[in-house]
């Protein structure tokens, strides 16, 4: 007989089936013992009666967590023992038979308990096995996965980019440096170069890669290691094509979280965010002096916005324009890195934005420089030797169209869409200051 998966029980109800999983929770009233049984696609309750002597005994035997293997008859529950936040909450398993595939220890915590994160953290491979620290990752999955589909059918082709480099995209600032042979070399912040490149060769691509950045903070919003969403396409007019394709893209996405992760939301206690067909957006400059004229805290003369503008700005979104998602654009040339465009019109500032959402920045992106001139000037006036970007800058001595892109911060947008207080809980194994495999190991 093969294994089927509790998706599939409510099918085969009045048959003989195999199902294989976890023991979640045992419940013994004597004569009757439950079991619920956990796997791949949820919870299904059994029971064991005394009829099947043998099958009895070894659930008698059963604790939370041991891995078990049953056959049994699908019968539908009584009308009184409907469970109907259950998926499976119409049937249960009479089991026939039960063979134990693996024992396991008693947990050193209940896994309904409350925990601090830096105990959930240090015991991950326990309690990601909880529902609601699983769904928080099927959530992402799905975002993930959306990304990907949306490019695949706009044309988009993936691309895998090296994550040691010779340098990072924003010149070396706070970069993780290591030994690479003979040379020295870096973990890459970001895929930006080799976008770009790939621009000259497939003119749509994407990515989804892990980045990292040695910033020695410790906040509820940042990690050393995380996973940008990127994608990069040419033969643009400016950023507004940008900001249009992200649009497009977290439309669909949304759309994918309501078709697939509408259960994983209600356990969360979540909301799907709506995206409107066109997200509202205003410049830098506007937004500050909206700020000062709303708030009275001038930061006119700021070259970014600080995290409580950011949330500001988030909730006037919310209430005014009727969207949790606003682009800011046109930030200083001098607070953006050296290949982003600047706006022939309104000099000193760039054709770049950040995209907002609940109070945080998930998204940075912008038109590039394609020009080989410009960008070999504007790499000078960062300070930096044009020499040593001469691989990147080959793909633009040869002919680059006009092009940008975005880079999306997997694990913040996955916080942000579930109401997580803290990114790291967005994150299977979270590389901060203090946390490396030598304490996942202990």
């Amino acid at each position: 007989m093969e294994r089927i998966y509790t998706k599939n029980l409510k099918e085969n109800t009045g048959k003989e089936v195999k199902i294989a999983g976890f023991v979640d929770i045992r419940r013994d009233h004597g004569k009757l013992i439950f079991i619920d049984l956990r796997d791949m696609d949820g919870l299904v309750q059994m029971v064991a009666l005394p009829n099947h002597k043998e099958a009895h005994e070894i659930a008698q035997k059963l604790r939370p967590e041991w891995v078990i293997e049953v056959e049994g008859i699908v019968n539908e529950r009584p009308e009184k023992m409907i469970n109907p936040d259950l998926e499976t909450g119409t049937i249960e398993i009479e089991i026939t038979g039960i063979k134990v595939l693996s024992e396991a220890q008693e947990l050193p915590f209940d896994k309904d308990t409350e925990l601090n994160l830096d105990t959930y953290l240090n015991h991950l491979p326990l309690t990601l096995r909880d529902e609601k620290k699983r769904a928080i990752f099927k959530v992402q999955a799905n975002i993930i996965q959306g990304f990907r589909e949306f490019l695949i059918k706009d044309n988009f082709t993936e691309i895998q980019v090296p994550k040691i480099v010779g340098e990072d995209a924003e010149g070396g600032a706070n970069s993780f440096e290591l030994e690479y042979f003979k040379h020295k070399a870096y973990l890459a912040q970001s895929p930006q170069f080799y976008k770009q490149i790939m621009v000259g060769v497939f003119e749509r691509v994407f990515t989804t890669t892990s980045v990292y950045r040695a910033e020695k903070h410790s906040t509820t919003r940042h990690l050393n290691e995380y996973t940008s969403l990127d994608f990069e396409f040419g033969f643009i007019k400016d950023h507004e094509d940008i900001m249009a394709m992200q649009n497009r893209l977290l439309v669909f996405m949304v759309n994918k979280l309501k078709e697939n992760c509408s259960k994983e939301f209600k356990i969360l206690e979540a909301t799907i965010p709506e995206v409107s067909e066109k997200i509202p957006q205003m410049k830098l400059k506007e937004a500050q002096e909206l700020i000062k004229k709303e708030t009275g805290e001038d930061c006119t003369k700021e070259l970014d916005l600080e995290p409580q503008h950011e949330r500001w700005l988030c909730d006037y979104a919310k209430e005014k324009l009727d969207s949790e998602f606003i682009f800011i654009t046109h930030y200083p040339t001098a607070k953006r890195p050296m290949y982003t465009y600047e706006d022939e019109n309104d000099l000193g500032y760039t054709k770049s934005f950040d995209l907002l959402f609940r109070g945080v920045e998930i998204t940075t992106g912008g038109q590039r420089i394609h020009n080989y001139e410009k960008l070999v000037e504007a790499i000078k006036k960062k300070g930096f030797d044009p020499e040593k970007f001469s691989f990147y800058l080959q793909a633009f001595k040869y002919g680059m169209p006009s092009h940008g892109g975005i880079g999306m911060g997997l694990e913040r947008l996955t916080a942000k869409m579930l109401g997580l207080e803290n990114i790291k809980e967005a994150t299977l194994f979270p590389r901060d200051l203090n946390r490396i495999d030598n304490l996942l190991s202990q």
